[in-house]
Parts: structure tokens; C-alpha cells; sequence
């Protein structure tokens, strides 16, 4: 099947599936890397991105919201301070750079690091074919029987039903997380991932629905995101924040337990005995995972407080307490049934929207990968064995790679999911690839 871009005979050097911010990095190193120098030793890259033009965690840029890691981890400054693709070279094109200084902030504002995604992304525009969503991966031997490349076989975004397939040598993917909901929930128009907040209250708003009140389950931070941007965008409605805990609980984004997030905490982590790296994850769970930044906890209670004062109570707290079922009216209304947990109580909530901010899991590299997946060496829990430069182990027969940016908490530790490191990886692997590419056979 003849590609539209490149024809059929054309071997990349690396193949990326998914164009998120990991690869979207890589895809600037291998960039820079290759300019100047000629054809022949460029490297061949082209990397498939499912979705229409680039976007991340589109459905939760809120206004107001900033990020929650220093702009100096953005997609290239620990890997290259020089870096014309840096966030801030991104500012002094766009004219705001002294402006952001006069901030005093190393934080800036989510939908401004997203326009700083898209300013890069644009630069590399000729390395990327959006609209292709992979569909298989499969292995391809030689005359010897070696694995020597995968093909990977995507939908023809112009032509329904038709496919359209790519030959690497190596492949990196980076996938990105999905959506994760309760066993048994179904998605509708009035109960939401918190994935699809900002989009589907523009829908509400601009059908005119009301809206009296809004139940939101999750305690983390983009729970506690959603309960703010609802109570704001409805103020006539009562929005009721249900979670087991007792209360939110704070971020540690103290200096010390940063580190585990510094480029040398992934060295110690990939070598520790899987006693050491449990232990790690679970100590330091709280710099991610199910908590909220200070700051919007303080916000929140003072914004409750305040309405205790004035008599008209539209933030509620259902702490200690689950959803234990979800009926529908006739109205196309909910009820949602909340239990207290100490006591079992239950009551009945008429609601109009149920947003599940319960977060994202890891993709399914096992049905993505298909057939290529048979190659990859697992280990005693069944998980896929990754070494340190993000290469899956594989069989002996096998020379083509596969890199993983994601899915690897259980080698790499708590960054695999994050953009704290996201500069050094695509170093990191871009460096693997150019040596294997320059190994002798």
C-alpha cells in the first residue's frame, strides 16, 4: 500500500506513534540534529499523530489555571540551553518575554505553555502527518529471519476505509494516557470525564440548559480544577465535590521530594531491586498523585466560608463518601446516590452534570502494538521490560527497536508520565537511535 507521502519504498530511520509533547521533543532533537548537515546523514523521521492538528489536554485549559512544573522543563532547555525552541525564545517571538519576567514566576499559565507546544509543534511541521491514526504494528524479518523493521499501518484519513502503511527501523511510542472512569460508568452527554470540561459546558452554555447542580467525584488536582471552573461558569448552581478522603490533600512540591524528579533520580530508580522502587513510588506519591496545589485548596475553603457567612451555601463538600449508584429521570436529569462512609448513610443527589475527575491510566501498548508486541521481553509481573535508554527488550532475533516515552512508571519511576524529564528522554533516546543507526552489523 503506496504511501501519499513518501512512497512505498521508504524506510525511516524512526517511525513515532502519537505527536504529544514526548514526541513532539524528540522530534525537535532529531530536527536540530539534522540541519545542516546532508542528506545522507540526516536522520529519516516522520511521526503519525491521530488527531487533526496538535493538542493537549485540550479539555482542561482553564483560563486561569497554571502549570505545575518550571518552564525550565520545558520540551528542550535541560537538554540544550541554547535551544532556539525553548520556552523562552517561544516568549520573545511572541513579544511577551519581559512581561513574563515581571512576574517573578517559573509557572506560567497552562493554555500559554499549550500555545508554546503549538509554536513548536508548527516548526516541525515537516516531520509530522496528522489525521493518522495507527491502527497495527506489525514485525517484518529478512531473508535471515531477523526482525529488521516493523510496518505500521494506519486509516487514510482521505480515503475511508482504506489504510495506508509506514516502514521503520525503529519506532518510538508515546501514546499518551487515556481517560479512566468507575467499572460500569457510561459517558453521556450530562456525565463527563473532566477530560471534555471546557467543551461540554461551551455546549450547556450555549444551549441554554440550566444547570442547579453539579456533582464532581475525584480528589486530585483536576477534581479540585473542575469544582472551581464549574462554580464559576454556573453561578446560579450548587456544585458538590464528593471524595473518599477527609479533605484534599497538598501537594508536596517541596525541593527535597523534588528530586525525585531530577534526570539522576531516574538512574537510581532504574537500578534499584523492585522492593527499593515500591517504596520510592509510595513515599513520594504525594508530589502527583491524588493531590492539589495549596494554593486552590486555601481558595476553595475561603470561597466555602464565605458563602457559610453570606447564608447562601453553592460549594459543598461531600468528604468521606462515594457514588454508590446513578439513576436517570424522565427529565434527562440524574440522581446520584452518595454514601457516608463511616455510617453507610446514603443520600440522593438531583443533579444535572456528574463529572468523573477520577484520572488517566496507561494505554493499552499490548492491543496498540499488536503483533509487534510477541517480540517484547516481559518480566515477572508481566509488565514489558524497558532498558535505560527507553528501548523495550526484545528477542534475540529482533534488531529492530521499539522506544517506549510513557508506561515505563515501573523501570523509570514516577517522571515516565510527566514533562519533568521530557527534554533529557528525547536526548536520551535520540542518542540511542544514532548509535544503533552507526553500530556495525
Amino acid at each position: 500500500m503506496k504511501s501519499p507521502l513518501t512512497g512505498s519504498d521508504t524506510t525511516y530511520d524512526v517511525l513515532g506513534i502519537g505527536f504529544g509533547p514526548s514526541n513532539l521533543a524528540l522530534a525537535i532533537a532529531i530536527d536540530e540534529h539534522n540541519a545542516g548537515l546532508p542528506a545522507d546523514r540526516r536522520t529519516n523521521a516522520l511521526f503519525l499523530e491521530r488527531q487533526p492538528r496538535f493538542g493537549w489536554h485540550r479539555g482542561m485549559l482553564i483560563d486561569d489555571a497554571t502549570m505545575q512544573v518550571s518552564f525550565l522543563k520545558d520540551l528542550v532547555t535541560l537538554r540544550d540551553p541554547a535551544s532556539d525552541f525553548s520556552f523562552l525564545c517561544f516568549l520573545r517571538e511572541r513579544g511577551r518575554l519581559i512581561d513574563f519576567l515581571n512576574q517573578k514566576t517559573l509557572f506560567p499559565l497552562r493554555v500559554e505553555f499549550h500555545e508554546y507546544f503549538e509554536w513548536a509543534a508548527e516548526r516541525v511541521r515537516h516531520l509530522v502527518a496528522y489525521d493518522h491514526c495507527v491502527t497495527a504494528v506489525d514485525p517484518v524479518r529478512d531473508e535471515n529471519g531477523t526482525v529488521a523493521h516493523f510496518e505500521v499501518v494506519c486509516r487514510d484519513p482521505e480515503r475511508p476505509g482504506r489504510h495506508l502503511t509506514y516502514r521503520a527501523r525503529d519506532i518510538s511510542v508515546a501514546v499518551g494516557l487515556e481517560p479512566h472512569v468507575p467499572p460500569g460508568v457510561e459517558l453521556s452527554e450530562r456525565v463527563w470525564h473532566n477530560s471534555q470540561l471546557l467543551p461540554r459546558v461551551t455546549e450547556l452554555a450555549a444551549a441554554g440548559a440550566p444547570v442547579h447542580r453539579a456533582v464532581v467525584l475525584g480528589a486530585g488536582q483536576s477534581a479540585a480544577e473542575t469544582v472551581d471552573y464549574l462554580h464559576r461558569s454556573f453561578p446560579q448552581a450548587e456544585v458538590c465535590a464528593v471524595f473518599a478522603k477527609y479533605g484534599y490533600t497538598p501537594a508536596d512540591d517541596s525541593p527535597f521530594a523534588n528530586r525525585i524528579f531530577d534526570p539522576e533520580a531516574v538512574d537510581v530508580y532504574f537500578g534499584a531491586p523492585s522492593e527499593v522502587k515500591q517504596s520510592l513510588f509510595d513515599y513520594h506519591r504525594s508530589t502527583n498523585y491524588s493531590v492539589v496545589d495549596m494554593e486552590l485548596i486555601e481558595s476553595l475553603y475561603a470561597t466555602a466560608y464565605q458563602e457559610k457567612v453570606t447564608g447562601r451555601e453553592r460549594l459543598r463538600f461531600l468528604n468521606v463518601s462515594r457514588i454508590r449508584e446513578v439513576g436517570r429521570r424522565g427529565d434527562g436529569g440524574l440522581d446520584v446516590a452518595v454514601e457516608f462512609l463511616p455510617t453507610g448513610e446514603q443520600q440522593v443527589l438531583e443533579a444535572d452534570v456528574l463529572v468523573h475527575a477520577t484520572g488517566y491510566r496507561p494505554r493499552d501498548l499490548t492491543a496498540l502494538l499488536g503483533e509487534a508486541a510477541k517480540v517484547c521481553l516481559r518480566d515477572d509481573g508481566d509488565a514489558i521490560r524497558v532498558s535505560r535508554d527507553h528501548r523495550v527488550e526484545t528477542a534475540p532475533d529482533v534488531a529492530a527497536g521499539i522506544y517506549l516515552q510513557g508506561s515505563t512508571e515501573h523501570t523509570h519511576g514516577l517522571t515516565s508520565t510527566l514533562l519533568s524529564t521530557t527534554a533529557i528522554r528525547a536526548g536520551e533516546i535520540h542518542r540511542s537511535l544514532l548509535t544503533r543507526r552507526t553500530a556495525p552489523v
